[in-house]
């Protein structure tokens, strides 16, 4: 078995060149699958070449139970890919997960931020500590460059290029693009830079941009921690992702353009960019309620 999923996970990273986090995915995934077969009573070495649409359909029920219809699609997908593989190597001459339904995902415009709020909430980093210092700057750049939480993680030292205002990102899929950042990003870089970074590097000499006390780079899910407790100081109860779109809002909102907005974001379909036109809408609305006051009612 461990042959096995060493095999898919070979094919994900070097011929399908699937970046580092849909193979801890899929392969996760796989391993759930694994376990759900030894439960149920079977040996995985042997079900995998006679597993049926009906067993895969009784797995996913089962994962169902504890997650949305856009992680059964996830699974589905990892399981349609899982036994391409078996296929490709011969264990067995069809794939039973190819006819497994994905699930429509519900039309829902994403959450966003007045400047107001995303003020408060960068404000409440207490930057006369260093971590303070290195979260403000953090999620600065985030708001600024309208990074994934994964892109910004990934930034070394050497993406940084302040004389252009752009920094250089690797996005889905390792691809890279340029964006841009602000003047308030660039300050507070500098600062964290000048500041706090050397005092977590110590002797050591990471090329990661954020830095863990360890010296390390910093997680996803430290950062996603650090944003979670500034979202309840600042009592705006939102989630890291909507500073990206909050991003792509105020972009839409300034009259940039959709293409515009597309490579900032490094989406590669436009149809993923267009949901911000109805968060412009929505977001204006909001903001038409609280400015303009209601007569006559």
């Amino acid at each position: 078995m461990k042959n096995i999923l060493s095999g898919y996970r070979t094919l994900l990273l070097a011929i399908k060149r699937r970046s580092a986090l849909t193979v801890q995915t899929y392969t996760g995934e796989i391993q759930l699958f694994f376990s759900w077969l030894e439960q149920e009573g079977y040996n995985p070495e042997t079900i995998l070449g006679e597993a049926d649409i009906q067993l895969l359909t009784a797995y996913l029920d089962e994962r169902r139970r504890n997650i949305e219809a856009r992680s059964a699609a996830k699974v589905i997908s990892a399981l349609r890919s899982f036994f391409y593989y078996l296929c490709d190597e011969g264990i067995r001459n069809d794939n039973p997960a190819a006819l497994l339904e994905i699930p429509k995902r519900g039309f829902s415009i994403p959450s966003v931020l007045s400047q107001q709020k995303i003020e408060a909430l960068l404000q409440a980093a207490d930057t006369t500590k260093p971590l303070g210092i290195r979260n403000r700057t953090i999620f600065e750049l985030i708001y600024s460059a309208g990074l994934r939480v994964s892109e910004a993680v990934h930034l070394d030292i050497t993406d940084i290029f302040f004389q252009e205002g752009i920094i250089r990102v690797k996005g889905k899929g390792n691809k890279e693009r340029m964006v841009l950042f602000g003047a308030e990003a660039a300050q507070w870089l500098k600062r964290y830079l000048a500041e706090v970074r050397p005092i977590l590097a110590g002797h050591k000499h990471p090329r990661a941009l954020f830095l863990a006390k360890s010296g390390k780079r910093l997680s996803r899910k430290g950062i996603w921690k650090n944003y979670s407790l500034l979202a309840i100081l600042a009592g705006t109860g939102s989630k890291l992702h909507t500073l990206r779109h909050s991003f792509a809002t105020e972009l839409l909102a300034g009259g940039a353009n959709l293409r515009q907005v597309q490579e900032l974001l490094g989406h590669a379909d436009l149809a993923t960019t267009q949901i911000y036109t109805h968060v412009d809408a929505s977001y204006l609305r909001e903001q038409h309620r609280s400015f303009l006051p209601v007569l006559g009612v």
